[in-house]
């Protein structure tokens, strides 16, 4: 993508974001679109260059299966990888996964591995140097992977306006992104347009950064704390209303862990603002889905989750057990590509749950907790879900 196309294109998603008071709006978010790309293209080489552990915060620990995957991609992709989070859900084979800033492409070529030859991966990335790495080594790993035709693409292009990067309506089992959103100076758009492009029972699992409230505007003119994923992110609390505003399923919060500067200076201008890197699943819900409570009973055998399935941080399913859930989760389970996965119980007129446990949708409250405490249960007779 040329300057001047590109900055076109820039200016072309700012008109169409000014309208949403999420967004940093007219020269303003132009000239985020254009530090961030100039931070991300010229002036970070590798993850050593970073200030802060906001993209490097690793939430959990990488199952063996992932692992194995990642050691297949090639060492100068993994130098530049940038992610804050583990962005890779269960069950998928065969799926479309649209990763949104796909930077070097490290996620990218894992999935490439994950979803097998039949599934297909495309990335999106408005910085040149960083497309132009993933793109070199397309060829490097469909021999490694033994593909007779590559299955991943990548795009340049925003992720404000994917319609522009030639991203089709309900084209993407899954989107995917990794610390990325709060790089944008609209997240209101760039969720809207992941709602565009997923289909029905599609689901958009990412991670990133979140403050404990909202950031003021002198701190989200600072150039660096804004290229470390900082000073852009969103108040946990503006995601749940974005995303009911959008359509999708309330937010379900997977993983959370704080961040630490580790920076003298760039503390003194945090002062008493805290952040997590946390990940969350929206899923988008056909509107002629059946909501209804039951018990649901998971099948086993999904690739990493053989005998259980950590589904998000309230919630555990186990291979055989029968789990109670409410109308929410039965549809999003009903409607995913989770639904052959599970056996479906509708409960009938009587109610099966008779009392709710409690939820943590607070991220903050999640970072609190030790890693062994913060699933579990697996929500069987005693509460619902």
């Amino acid at each position: 993508m040329g300057k001047k196309e590109a900055g076109a294109q820039a200016e072309h998603i700012m008109a169409q974001c000014c309208s949403s008071p999420t967004s940093s709006c007219s020269s303003q978010g132009l000239q985020i679109l254009e530090d961030v790309k100039e931070y991300y293209g010229k002036y970070l080489k590798s993850s050593k260059d970073l200030k802060t552990n906001a993209c490097v915060t690793p939430a959990k620990p990488t199952p063996r299966y992932i692992l194995d995957a990642l050691k297949d991609v090639h060492s100068e992709v993994s130098s530049r990888y940038y992610g804050c989070g583990l962005v890779v859900p269960e069950c998928l084979e065969n799926c479309s996964i649209l990763d949104l800033g796909s930077g070097s492409g490290r996620d990218c070529y894992m999935l490439s591995k994950l979803v097998g030859q039949k599934g297909y991966i495309t990335g999106v990335d408005m910085t040149d140097e960083q497309v132009q790495v993933s793109r070199k080594y397309i060829d490097y790993h469909m021999k490694k992977f033994g593909y007779q035709e590559p299955n991943i693409n990548f795009v340049n292009g925003y992720i404000e306006d994917l319609k522009s990067a030639g991203i089709k309506d309900q084209s993407c089992d899954i989107i995917i992104s990794n610390c990325v959103v709060n790089l944008s100076p609209d997240k209101k758009a760039v969720l809207r347009e992941a709602y565009r492009v997923l289909k029905d029972g599609g689901e958009m699992y990412f991670s990133d950064v979140y403050s404990d409230k909202q950031i003021p505007s002198e701190l989200k003119q600072n150039k660096v704390l804004w290229g470390e994923c900082i000073s852009g992110a969103l108040c946990w609390e503006e995601l749940y209303q974005i995303a009911e505003e959008i359509g999708f399923s309330p937010p379900r919060l997977v993983t959370s862990s704080y961040i630490t500067v580790n920076n003298k200076d760039l503390e003194d201008i945090i002062s008493d603002y805290k952040f997590v890197s946390a990940t969350f699943r929206l899923f988008k819900i056909p509107e002629a889905s059946v909501k209804e409570k039951g018990q649901v009973i998971y099948n086993g055998g999904i690739t990493g989750c053989k005998s259980e399935m950590q589904f998000d941080a309230n919630i555990t399913f186990k291979e055989g057990e029968p789990v109670e859930v409410d109308e929410e989760l039965w549809s999003i389970l009903k409607s995913s590509r989770f639904s052959d996965e599970f056996l479906f119980k509708p409960a009938g007129k009587a109610s099966c749950c008779q009392k709710k446990k409690e939820i943590i949708k607070d991220p903050f409250q999640l970072a609190k907790l030790p890693q062994s405490s913060s699933n579990s249960s697996c929500c069987g007779p005693k509460g619902c879900c």
